[in-house]
């Protein structure tokens, strides 16, 4: 499936703003099942200093500089991206959980070295045995990984509820955990956290949702599955992620893959308007 796909961000501030430095992780990934036919990004005020690069993580991100006085900044993407639909994974055919497990404790081989970074805490999750004991109902003795992976998704999606007033893109897991209401991100981590507690690596995936019912930002997860890869998974929906998924970008957590982030000199009230486009192209 192609998609035509416009994102736009703007921030009103109160007052005007002298200095800002930004980062922009908008650019869609080019890998696996999905192709990059073209991308651009539009700044206002245009920056006086531009650089775009890969990131640790292999995500595209541009920094800019903005030194002028200017009350809005505005950033526009626009994207064609064709997704193709991910090869069908027998659930009851992965592995066993705890195979899997033995090999993320040290010392770990060098051909799990990369997924290996993904077991650890990061900066808004981190594991807990409240977290080891709800995980461990979905992973009894010998279920194959993504059997057990898959459930937990499912209870995630039944235990909590969807609240776009309960959180923000910096609450913690564990507030999240202790409240049961969120949003995508947040059902994210909650997936992410259960996963780690129990030495299963899992990602944070951010990109968009392009359906007929909406088209939006969105997040999910994907789990390493040894000899076939990373699997997604999205507790939002609980579904596996299909070509309706377009990924951005990739990480430990959202705290490394925020749609922008940066500083700026200036008055602390502002408003951040966020409008997403995505049609199918022919």
């Amino acid at each position: 499936m192609t998609y035509d796909i416009t994102h736009r961000t703007t921030y009103d501030y109160a007052a005007p703003v002298s200095v800002s430095h930004h980062v922009a992780r908008l650019e869609p990934r080019a890998a696996g099942t999905q192709e990059v036919g073209s991308f651009a990004l539009k700044i206002s005020p245009h920056p006086t200093l531009r650089k775009s690069r890969a990131d640790y993580f292999g995500n595209r991100l541009c920094s800019f500089s903005i030194q002028q006085v200017h009350e809005r900044l505005e950033t526009v993407t626009s994207s064609r991206v064709t997704v193709h639909a991910p090869p069908f994974v027998a659930r009851e055919q992965s592995p066993a959980w705890e195979a899997v497990a033995r090999l993320f404790r040290d010392p770990v081989s060098s051909e799990v070295v990369t997924p290996y970074q993904f077991v650890f805490d990061s900066p808004q999750v981190r594991g807990s045995m409240e977290l080891s004991d709800y995980a461990l109902e979905s992973f009894r003795h010998d279920t194959p990984l993504l059997v057990g992976a898959a459930d937990l998704m499912r209870r995630i999606h039944l235990d909590f509820k969807y609240d776009p007033k309960a959180t923000t893109v910096a609450t913690p897991l564990e507030e999240v955990w202790t409240k049961r209401r969120g949003v995508c991100q947040d059902f994210a981590h909650v997936l992410l956290g259960l996963c780690r507690t129990l030495k299963i690596p899992a990602l944070y995936v951010s990109g968009y949702l392009a359906t007929e019912a909406a088209s939006a930002t969105h997040a999910w997860t994907e789990v390493y599955v040894p000899g076939v890869g990373w699997q997604g998974l999205d507790p939002t929906h609980n579904c596996q992620p299909d070509e309706t998924y377009v990924k951005i970008g990739v990480g430990r957590d959202y705290a490394d893959v925020p749609p922008v982030s940066g500083t700026y000199k200036g008055t602390t009230e502002r408003k951040m308007t966020v409008e997403v486009k995505i049609t199918r192209g022919g």
